[in-house]
């Protein structure tokens, strides 16, 4: 491997082999930056499609890595102590909706406790800036769309969605008792290359190739913001400049979710524009040049019909909007499948 750029900016990025923080990695490895990545390499899905992500981020000189779980506060002190960096994103953790209802506690143990553990490391070391990620689930039972960041967001409805809100809080917390700057994001239904197997493009279009029955629920009559994968990370790459500072006198301009008692802000990354269920599937379909066998489902229990990002914050704090169409995402997606598993 090559030597490091000593003086590159340092970031420590949690679940560099997982979906998102692999892109993430990979975009700030490419803009020159250090990034140690820490990840739990759990098996919560196919571990060597982890290995795989981890083994494309160490080919850049500026990569290194550590295998460890959130939930060991000791060597995640120790990875931090020693790499000293400046920024922290915290990606890692246990994602699903639906699986939060086979193992709910899986959760608490990761995305409380681990990002407790983050958040100490974060305040120790007096980072820059920590931003952590979050989810359009926790807007719950809200029915007014699009989604803005100043709706309050009180009714979860999975402990996926309740444990990501918990993060909020005490992040905000954090933010305000120890002056760390904080920004939470909030994500709509990212999809691309290298994306979960548990997520539903890639689910759809495994089945679909395999001639199996794909299970679409509520009858299809489904809305989401679908959100391609590198408009995410970029989004992310362009609010860690995008740094919180307390407001003087507890004033926060109109449109900003920033606290009026902590350096801390919520921000939404989306592709602002609903997408129906059955036309993202008919896009696949096109895409493949074959049909589905379509499985029609009630509602899942904890699910909800529709998600719709308002980003007009991410483009007044960065200039910048997601907006790569869903067609194309898939393409893209089709692509890296194929490739990826010589179909």
């Amino acid at each position: 491997m090559a030597s490091q750029n000593d003086t590159a900016p340092r970031i420590l990025i949690t679940g560099t082999a997982g979906f998102i923080g692999f892109h993430l990695a990979k975009l700030l490895l490419d803009e020159g930056f250090r990034v140690h990545g820490y990840d739990g390499m759990t098996d919560y899905y196919d571990v060597r499609l982890k290995q795989r992500r981890h083994a494309t981020l160490l080919q850049k000189p500026n990569f290194t890595m550590t295998e460890g779980m959130l939930e060991d506060q000791v060597l995640l002190d120790r990875i931090a102590d020693d790499f000293d960096p400046e920024i922290i994103v915290h990606l890692a953790g246990q994602a699903g909706v639906r699986y939060s209802l086979e193992n709910p506690r899986s959760y608490l143990d990761s995305n409380v406790i681990g990002t407790f553990n983050v958040m100490e490391a974060a305040r120790r070391l007096e980072v820059k800036h920590l931003l952590m990620a979050s989810t359009s689930s926790v807007y719950g039972a809200n029915t007014e769309m699009p989604f803005d960041e100043m709706e309050k967001a009180d009714h979860q409805l999975t402990i996926y969605a309740a444990t990501k809100k918990a993060n909020e809080s005490m992040g905000h917390a954090y933010a305000h008792l120890w002056n760390l700057p904080t920004t939470m994001f909030r994500f709509f239904t990212v999809y691309g290359p290298w994306g979960r197997p548990d997520l539903a493009l890639y689910k759809f279009v495994d089945a679909i190739l395999e001639n199996r029955p794909i299970d679409i629920y509520n009858n299809g009559d489904m809305y989401r913001d679908f959100t391609y994968v590198d408009d995410l990370v970029r989004g992310i790459r362009l609010l860690i400049d995008a740094v919180p500072v307390r407001p003087e006198d507890g004033v926060v301009p109109d449109g900003d979710s920033l606290s009026p008692a902590a350096p801390y802000r919520v921000v939404n990354i989306g592709n602002s524009d609903k997408v129906r269920l059955l036309d993202f599937v008919d896009a696949i379909e096109d895409c493949l040049g074959q049909k589905a066998i379509r499985n029609y489902m009630p509602m899942q229990m904890g699910d909800v019909p529709a998600t719709w990002a308002n980003a007009d914050l991410l483009k007044t704090l960065t200039g910048y909007q997601p907006q790569t169409d869903f067609r194309d995402g898939i393409a893209k997606f089709v692509d890296w499948f194929r490739d990826y598993y010589d179909k």
